[in-house]
């Protein structure tokens, strides 16, 4: 046996129920077995890496495993959410209702679909967004107001009468 092999294996054998104690303890028995499992192969990955003593890196490890794993899920719930709005009610009305909303957004001046942007897709706060423009939060705010009453305006049935949308530049020369 070489002294990496004979190195790892007295360390799995000393850490290996004190790391599944650990994991247990954060996540449940259910997941415990595949953390500890991953947690062992990082560590004979980089075994150069390992202190002594190891339980403590290997706890550290294990901690890393457990959240990236709870990240995991949490990506495959919002996706699951995602699709089961998709599949609630009719498709076609979600389908034309996105599609109305992005003709809208196409019909308003550019200043203001950056303003929508920045705070509906990219999920910025409206300080943050701000900051993006280069503007201080109050005028951001005062943007983001008027953005989205042009918006509810441009998404009006055809047959009613809206007002003509202005550019932004024309607003605050």
């Amino acid at each position: 046996m070489t002294d990496d092999a004979h190195r790892f294996t007295s360390m799995y054998d000393e850490c290996r129920q004190r790391v599944w104690a650990y994991v247990v303890s954060r996540a449940g028995r259910q997941v415990a077995d595949e953390v500890v499992s991953e947690t062992f192969a990082i560590a004979w990955r980089r075994l150069d890496d390992v202190p002594e003593p190891a339980l403590p890196w290997l706890l550290g490890v294990a901690r890393n495993v457990l959240r990236d794993n709870i990240r995991a899920e949490t990506r495959r719930e919002a996706l699951n959410a995602e699709l089961r709005a998709w599949t609630e009610g009719d498709v076609a009305d979600q389908v034309t209702e996105r599609l109305g909303v992005l003709r809208a957004l196409a019909e308003l001046p550019e200043d203001d679909r950056e303003v929508l942007l920045l705070i509906a897709w990219q999920g910025l706060s409206p300080k943050d967004a701000a900051r993006v423009i280069g503007c201080s939060s109050a005028a951001f705010r005062v943007r983001l107001h008027r953005a989205r009453k042009r918006l509810k305006q441009a998404m009006e049935p055809a047959g009613q009468s809206r007002p003509r949308v202005r550019n932004l530049s024309e607003e605050w020369s």
